[in-house]
């Protein structure tokens, strides 16, 4: 299965830590280039860190993915620096728990803002610079199981809303953008213990217990257990694949 990616430049959104990092540290085991884009200061570290593991070239910018003009002068840059991106992941996302009928508008607006907009502009500014270069790419949006299913005991209408909406997102983007072969998939992960995860355990240690008697396989995924996926999507392995959303989630939709 070829699942090389030398001579590719890979963005990843919300790539400084959790699942982004992951998986931009497989995607760079591969051969890929890597430009994180994030709003956190230590993006540039973490861009440092891959190329010093991986020896491939790296670009970290500190980025606001809801800003349409700051995200297409990233992209922008990321060719400058490496190459016209060719691999995308949108792992730029935040949740705000809480019942329904309490939800200020600002953070009903905030979550669809960071979660859906900023994904589309992502993905905006990425089909725009292979369109321009003729070349082809594939760009995986991460939903969530949580477009699928309405996770409880805690409540969150507006992160499962987004979610959805990212999964027809990535369908609508997939079938405007075939002809140019430009891929476009969607992943659907289920509960990742990630530095976020564990800050919301810590606060509501209870949920733990609840969350894993729900999945089959029994325990939550890492972060790791993403990178396969999104590799295989990333390169010509999956050459014939785009407009899917695939659910990784240890069975939990399954039951």
């Amino acid at each position: 299965m070829d699942t090389n990616l030398s001579g590719k430049t890979a963005v990843i959104t919300g790539g400084a830590r959790g699942i982004g990092y992951a998986v931009a540290r497989s995607l760079a085991a591969e051969g890929a280039d890597i430009a994180l884009l994030d709003l956190l200061d230590t993006v540039e570290e973490s861009a440092r860190k891959i190329s010093d593991d991986y020896g491939v070239r790296t670009y970290g910018q500190r980025l606001d993915v809801t800003d349409q003009d700051a995200t297409n002068a990233a992209f922008d840059t990321v060719a400058e620096r490496l190459s016209v991106p060719q691999v995308l992941l949108t792992a730029a996302g935040i949740e705000i728990n809480g019942d329904s009928i309490d939800v200020p508008a600002a953070a009903w607006r905030k979550v669809i803002d960071v979660n859906l907009t900023g994904t589309f502009f992502s993905a905006q500014a990425f089909g725009r610079g292979l369109l321009a270069s003729d070349l082809p790419g594939s760009a995986i949006l991460i939903s969530s199981m949580s477009g699928e299913i309405v996770n409880v005991p805690q409540w969150a209408a507006s992160y499962n809303s987004s979610k959805a909406a990212v999964a027809h997102l990535a369908t609508s983007l997939a079938v405007e953008w075939a002809a140019s072969d430009i891929r476009v998939n969607s992943i659907a992960p289920g509960y990742v213990l990630t530095d976020l995860t564990q800050q919301i355990l810590d606060r509501e240690p209870e949920l733990e217990a609840d969350w894993v008697s729900r999945i089959p396989q029994g325990r939550m995924a890492t972060p790791q257990d993403l990178t396969g996926l999104v590799t295989f999507l990333a390169s010509n392995a999956s050459s014939y694949l785009t407009g899917q959303q695939i659910v990784i989630d240890g069975g939990y939709t399954a039951i």
